[in-house]
């Protein structure tokens, strides 16, 4: 198991991947997302991913609409992601999540799945043409089931699963309900903890979340990849404390639950 950590979209991509580097992170969770990280120096990036050892998993924008049912809208979203995928391949990245895409016109709502699942086929195909896999995050319903996911797996069969604990404590399938319907799938996994309100990406501990079963029910998956801790705070400060403290934090359950 690989703990890592996001960088944050506020500030300048190559301090971000130093920070993480030097705190002692196995991986960066490179999200490309305004105000500050749609665009970087990659070669310097590449230097400093090689400086610290650091993997990197390929985040994108959480917010386009790419499945939008106006072709333009999906033609752009589209050359986007391939820009993303481009970058995440140059440096070194095997694996490119994409968010739900929750936008649709009022009248065609109900379509949102079927929206998503035609849509999602292209971007699977042309991340694996720069050798990565897709990874879809689960949300909020309708992209919070078991029954939403096999759908849109059925469509687009080299999609992967990435699943965010926090997101599963917000109203829809537990951890425990994807993984053993999807753990062969499954690639990608992120943590942070919540009141089961809000997605709040509050420290491991601090909210409602079981991380013990947690790390029970990803082992008894198999899954021994990728974890990043997506802990937020507005003071830097504060936030590399959290950090620290849960990555040693997680990494004792871990061990604990595989005994």
């Amino acid at each position: 198991m690989q703990i890592g950590a996001m960088n944050n979209p506020t500030l300048p991509v190559e301090a971000e991947v130093d920070r993480i580097g030097r705190a002692g992170f196995a991986f960066v969770d490179l999200t490309m997302e305004g105000p500050a990280a749609t665009s970087f120096d990659a070669k310097a990036v590449k230097g400093l991913l090689e400086t610290h050892n650091l993997g990197i998993v390929g985040h994108t924008d959480p917010v386009l609409p790419w499945a939008y049912p106006l072709e333009g809208v999906r033609r752009a979203c589209f050359d986007e992601l391939c820009r993303c995928a481009d970058i995440f391949a140059e440096l070194g990245a095997k694996i490119m999540n994409i968010h739900p895409c929750y936008q649709a016109p009022p009248a065609a709502r109900e379509k949102i799945v079927e929206y998503n699942a035609a849509a999602i086929v292209p971007i699977a195909e042309a991340a694996a043409q720069r050798g990565l896999a897709l990874a879809l995050e689960n949300f909020l319903p309708p992209f919070a089931s078991v029954n939403t996911f096999g759908r849109l797996f059925e469509a687009a069969p080299a999609l992967k699963l990435h699943l965010d604990i926090g997101h599963c404590n917000l109203g829809g399938d537990s951890a425990d309900a994807f993984c053993k319907a999807f753990g062969k799938r499954l690639v990608h996994v992120h943590c942070s903890d919540n009141r089961g309100r809000a997605d709040d990406h509050m420290p491991l501990g601090a909210g409602s979340i079981d991380w013990r079963q947690i790390a029970a029910t990803l082992l008894q998956a198999s899954y021994n990849s990728t974890v990043t801790l997506e802990i937020f705070c507005a003071d830097a400060e504060m936030g590399a404390i959290y950090l620290e403290h849960n990555k040693r934090y997680f990494a004792r359950i871990w061990d604990e639950a595989k005994g």
